[in-house]
This record gives structure tokens, C-alpha cells and sequence, in this order.
């Protein structure tokens, strides 16, 4: 299978849970994309944070029966790995060019063009949701909303620039080593869920640590470098029309990140979610909490659970038929400020 642009797809023939792997050329290099459902469906791209991949980053949303019956009920979904995150990725020629956060905005419509895929909806965490971002910016016309949990749009702050130096160098010399280690996982959880003296570590930190034992050290260097030179892309959120749904933990070390594109974006189109007890990595850590929130705003685009319809939904995703009353996040049963979804006990 091929486009116009030259890029070929190998299917490896490996089956993850009911997708399939295909492994398409683009002009920074092949991409691992694992297709789920039935691609008549509308489709959802989604895009993980730095070091991680579909399994680690989305696992425990599709797991969720609620979430997942909500989504794989309307949507194909295609999983989208950052260059080299796949599983059994082989460390990447140090002679290849380095991608910039462009360069991986731009793959993303090389996948979408080779799968014939127009208008998307997009999921993703962190750094797949400023990549993800960026690629709606550029290509307004190839995305009709996105979900975004934990998204990045300034350029790196000191403390940022700093704690990015570290990681890479943890990762120059010693690889995916212990410390490394907690320097990701306090980027993803809660203090809750990372365990202390006194409380345990829960069984999703450890799943975590034992997936990133996966991952070659150098892919995870050319990720974190283009996030590290990312631009600012604070004033183009104004210009960005498509619905956004953003979903925000209140121990997540990006939630002023968060809240500045919130405050940047049409407040037509825009709704924060904050959710309580979390860390950035709410997919994994509360998925639950992600489930009334993504059915409001799904049902802007006419896409409900599966017991609200018998026939499964096979037209392009579209918002035009729905009055401009209804795009606003008052009509998605969501509200502009901070949302708690979880009482502290």
C-alpha cells in the first residue's frame, strides 16, 4: 500500500488486543501506527508522551469498559507511536537527522494521507498533545476537535529546560536507568500513585517502570530533543476553531501549562477539566474521569454511547449541522473553570 508521497506500509502481522501494526515511510523516517476497529468509522489519532507508546500511555483509558464502549464504538482508532516508542523498536541511526516538533507535526499527515483518512479527531498526552496541537495549526481542515490531557504550548521554562537537560544526560550515560526512572514516572503520576515510605507503589507505576524497560534510550533522546526545542504557539490557539476538550491533573507538573492554553483558546471551543488527586497522566491514573466529560463533548459531533443508537456511526465527523448555541462548553455540560471529579477523602 502507498501514496503519491512514496510511503509504504509493511504489515508486521502482529496483533495488539484486536489492531493491527502498520509501519508506514514517511520523510522523517517509519512510523509504527496500530489500527483498531472498523476503518469505515470516523477516525481518532492518538499520540503519547515522551517515552512511552500506546500501551503505556492509552492502556488504561480502552481498558476502562465505559470509555472504551463510548470510543471503539464510534471511532477506528490509530495509534500513533513517536518515532522508535513502538514495541521491539530498534535503536535509530545516530547518523539520521534529528526531527523537530514540525517535522513530527508534519508525519502525522504523511499516516493520515497514506490511510485516506480526511477530517480526524485527536488524543494526546503531554507531548503527543502539543505535537497533535501544532498538526491542527498547520492543517485546520484535517481536524475536527481535540482531547487533550496535560498539553504543552510554551516553549520549555527554566525548570523545564533544566530537568530536560538532566534526563538526557541520565539517558547518555546510563540509559533507562533507575533514577531515570522516577524523573519519568514524577512526570506522569501523582504522589499517590508513585508510593512513599508508608503507601506502596500501586500497580500502574509498576506496570510503567517495566514498560519503559522497552524503550532504546537514544529514540527517547530524538523525542525529548524536538519537545525541548518546541516554539511557543501561544498566539495561534486564538485562531484554532476546532472544539478542544482539555483534561488537567491537580498534581500534574504542566497544570499551569494547561490552564495558559485553556485561558489562550476561543473560549467558545474550549473546556478545562481539572481532575482531582491526579498527576498528568490521567488515562492511565483516573480514565474514569475522563467518561462524562468526552460524552458531552461527543455529542456536539452526534456520537453517543452504544446504547443510545442500534447503528453503528459511519459518517465523516462533522459539526456543521450542530447551531453555534451548542458548541459552547456551557451546552457540553462542562464548565470553564476547574471541574473537581473526585473528592478528597
Amino acid at each position: 500500500m502507498s501514496d503519491s508521497n512514496g510511503s509504504v506500509s509493511v504489515d508486521v502481522g502482529t496483533i495488539y488486543l484486536g489492531g493491527k501494526e502498520h509501519r508506514v515511510k514517511t520523510a522523517c523516517g517509519v512510523v509504527s501506527v496500530i489500527v483498531y476497529g472498523d476503518r469505515e468509522k470516523p477516525a481518532l489519532i492518538t499520540y503519547p508522551d515522551l517515552a512511552l507508546n500506546h500501551m503505556s500511555c492509552f492502556q488504561g483509558l480502552f481498558f476502562c469498559p465505559e470509555a472504551a464502549s463510548l470510543l471503539l464504538h464510534n471511532f477506528c482508532i490509530y495509534h500513533i507511536s513517536p518515532p522508535g516508542h513502538e514495541l521491539g523498536a530498534a535503536p535509530i541511526c545516530p547518523n539520521d537527522s534529528v526531527p523537530s516538533a514540525d517535522d513530527l507535526a508534519d508525519q502525522i499527515l504523511e499516516v493520515l494521507n497514506f490511510f485516506g483518512l480526511g477530517s480526524v479527531m485527536c488524543m494526546g498526552v503531554t507531548a503527543g498533545a502539543y505535537i497533535l496541537t501544532l498538526f491542527a495549526m498547520k492543517h485546520k481542515d484535517r481536524v475536527v476537535g481535540l482531547i487533550l490531557v496535560s498539553p504543552l504550548c510554551k516553549a520549555p521554562s527554566w525548570s523545564e529546560w533544566f530537568y530536560n537537560k538532566v534526563i538526557s544526560n541520565l539517558l547518555y550515560f546510563y540509559g533507562m536507568c533507575a533514577v531515570l526512572k522516577e524523573f519519568l514516572l514524577q512526570r506522569y503520576f501523582s504522589k499517590e500513585v508513585r508510593g512513599n515510605i508508608e503507601i506502596p507503589e500501586s500497580d500502574i507505576a509498576q506496570a510503567c517502570r517495566r514498560l519503559l524497560d522497552e524503550r532504546q534510550s537514544v529514540n527517547v533522546m530524538r523525542f525529548l530533543d524536538a519537545i525541548d526545542r518546541r516554539p511557543d504557539i501561544s498566539r495561534g490557539l486564538k485562531k484554532l476553531k476546532c472544539r478542544t476538550l482539555i483534561f488537567i491533573g491537580d498534581q500534574s507538573p504542566f497544570y499551569s501549562e494547561a490552564v495558559h492554553m485553556a485561558a489562550n483558546l476561543d473560549r467558545g471551543y474550549c473546556a478545562l477539566v481539572e481532575v482531582q488527586s491526579c498527576g498528568s497522566m490521567v488515562t492511565e491514573e483516573q480514565p474514569h474521569a475522563m467518561l462524562i466529560p468526552m460524552e458531552y463533548f461527543l455529542m456536539g459531533y452526534g456520537l453517543y454511547r452504544p446504547s443510545c443508537f442500534t447503528e453503528s456511526p459511519r459518517s465523516p465527523l462533522s459539526p456543521s449541522c450542530i447551531s453555534p448555541e451548542l458548541l459552547s462548553p456551557e451546552s457540553m455540560g462542562l464548565k470553564l473553570k476547574p471541574i473537581k471529579t473526585r473528592i478528597s477523602a
